[in-house]
């Protein structure tokens, strides 16, 4: 008989604020990157979820990309770490988000524009799709965190960190 632990989400409340360390991955095919989000939301984001405490953040993204995905993934450098502060079901939220490329199986589907997987995650029905790697296409998907938009087609070489609010693009 398995015996399956309580996981440790790396989560913290305190009253209407909440911190959380998050990590994504972004998978490139053809000029594509894979997006996905729960389907009742009009947002979007690169898939990826909660750390677990004992758990490295590779060895958290390798496990979600298993749960939602159903497959292995190699990770690849770290893009970004992201001290991410935002305002999202009645919550401000500071996030730790740290950001991989990563590589897919060939045998997952790849159909442009189209959803190409649905999972249940929890309570949410996720849904995900390719999308041109493109500033154009990432700023009309409504992507956050939305500096992304602003270096998917120039990635950095190295590791970026960056401290970023909601609305900082409507102050630049």
């Amino acid at each position: 008989m398995k015996i399956v632990s309580k996981r440790k989400l790396i989560r913290l409340n305190a009253g209407r604020s909440r911190f959380q360390m998050r990590v994504a991955g972004l998978g490139f095919r053809d000029g594509h990157v894979l997006v996905h989000r729960a389907e009742h939301e009009t947002f979007w984001t690169f898939p990826g979820g909660r750390a677990e405490i004992g758990e490295t953040s590779e060895e958290t993204l390798q496990r979600e990309m298993v749960e939602e995905l159903g497959v292995d993934v190699t990770v690849g450098r770290l893009l970004w770490s992201v001290e991410n502060f935002f305002h999202y079901e009645q919550r401000d939220w500071h996030e730790l988000g740290l950001y991989y490329l990563m590589d897919l199986p060939h045998g997952f589907p790849f159909e442009p524009d189209k959803i190409v997987h649905r999972i249940r995650d929890g309570d949410n029905d996720l849904e995900f799709k390719w999308v041109r790697a493109t500033r154009e296409a990432l700023v009309a998907l409504d992507i956050p965190p939305y500096f992304i938009a602003e270096e998917i087609e120039d990635l950095p070489l190295t590791p970026r960190h960056l401290v970023w609010r909601d609305g900082d693009l409507d102050k630049a």
